[in-house]
């Protein structure tokens, strides 16, 4: 199979660290480029990552690969989309406005931003819940004259609740979710947003724009794609997003409206045996199970869980009838923000966008 040549910009943030990892000895993507800020061009890859006082800022636990260590990283502007076959965004909202358009207009960019998650024309997909929107790139194109695309992930927080709730709705119809976070610093970056003396010892009951970004896209994920577009699904969705004194591994506690009565051992099973959209069943990034259910009522614990299948998978536990909402059932869920969430979500994303031709 030839490989795609595909260009990462916004390389040396936590999130494009982990594209980096996640595209190591890929089947068929090879990394072939990398882009950051303008003051990063030229300097190889490793040099890049380095602070000021020469300390390497290579986040992940797994080593640098060698070969992206020697690559040589150019500023974003300066990427040429021709020479590459698809791109990886892992840059700021702002930027990714500016940038991901000119992309665009010659290969598909798959995006961790936010910047275009809510166009109408811009599918939002998780593969194994909703693989059926992504074909709206096909209209986007056809509205916009692109010879790519723009496809972005969801927000790391929707992606565990979405996935949670399809085998839900599959089997007893939601109507309504109230979901409370626990999110890991990893998910506010290396940027001054959450600093170490903000968080130790502390919980932070805002995190900008999140609450927003989880009910949008909750309802965008569950809808249905018809005649070009994506009609949101009905689900009344209520949240509070804090940040707490965790290094990775998004916490979330969800209460549920089903449409129909369930038992606990019903919605476990349901979730248990959920398989998701078949094309997603068997991409290189999918996991053996999409949701594991564990039994131990201390569990999930984003320490213990969070690294279940190689991130990809989302741990539900404590499964229990809720006596407030109608035909209420809640439990507590662990991701993995910058696996599933992010880089490895987005390479997944792309690995279905291969096998439906929408890649070439």
């Amino acid at each position: 199979m030839k490989k795609l040549r595909a260009v990462l910009v916004g390389a040396t943030g936590l999130a494009g660290q982990q594209f980096v990892s996640a595209l190591q000895s890929h089947p068929f993507i090879e990394l072939a480029g990398l882009a950051a800020s303008p003051r990063n061009a030229g300097k190889r890859y490793a040099d890049a990552l380095r602070n000021t006082n020469g300390a390497s800022g290579w986040f992940l636990s797994e080593p640098l690969p060698a070969a992206a260590a020697e690559m040589t990283v150019a500023a974003g502007e300066a990427v040429d989309p021709r020479q590459y076959d698809l791109a990886f965004s892992a840059v700021e909202a702002d930027v990714a406005r500016e940038l991901e358009p000119r992309l665009a207009a010659h290969i598909p960019v798959i995006s961790a931003a936010s910047a275009f998650r809510y166009d109408a024309d811009v599918p939002l997909v998780i593969p194994p819940v909703n693989a059926s929107h992504a074909p709206l790139v096909r209209t986007q194109q056809a509205r916009r004259g692109y010879k790519g695309f723009i496809a972005p992930i969801p927000n790391c927080t929707t992606t565990g609740l979405a996935i949670t709730l399809a085998p839900l709705e599959a089997a007893f119809g939601v109507q309504a979710v109230m979901m409370t976070s626990l999110q890991a610093v990893s998910g506010a970056g290396r940027g001054p947003g959450v600093i170490g003396l903000d968080i130790l010892d502390n919980v932070i009951p805002h995190i900008s724009k999140e609450e927003h970004k989880v009910e949008v896209e909750t309802k965008k994920i569950l809808g249905a794609l018809s005649s070009g577009a994506v009609g949101d699904h009905p689900v009344r969705v209520s949240c509070t997003c804090t940040r707490v004194a965790v290094l990775e591994g998004h916490t979330e506690c969800v209460y549920v409206s089903l449409k129909r009565k369930a038992s606990v051992a019903e919605v476990a099973e349901a979730m248990r045996t959920w398989k998701g959209a078949p094309e997603a069943a068997a991409l290189p990034s999918s996991p053996p199970r999409w949701i594991e259910v564990l039994d131990d009522p201390f569990r999930p614990q984003p320490r213990l869980d969070r690294d279940t299948h190689g991130g990809m998978a989302t741990s539900v536990g404590r499964i229990r009838e809720d006596a407030v909402l109608e035909n209420g059932i809640k439990y507590v869920l662990v991701s993995h923000n910058t696996r599933m969430g992010a880089a490895r979500g987005a390479v997944l994303l792309a690995e279905l966008m291969r096998t439906q031709g929408l890649l070439g």
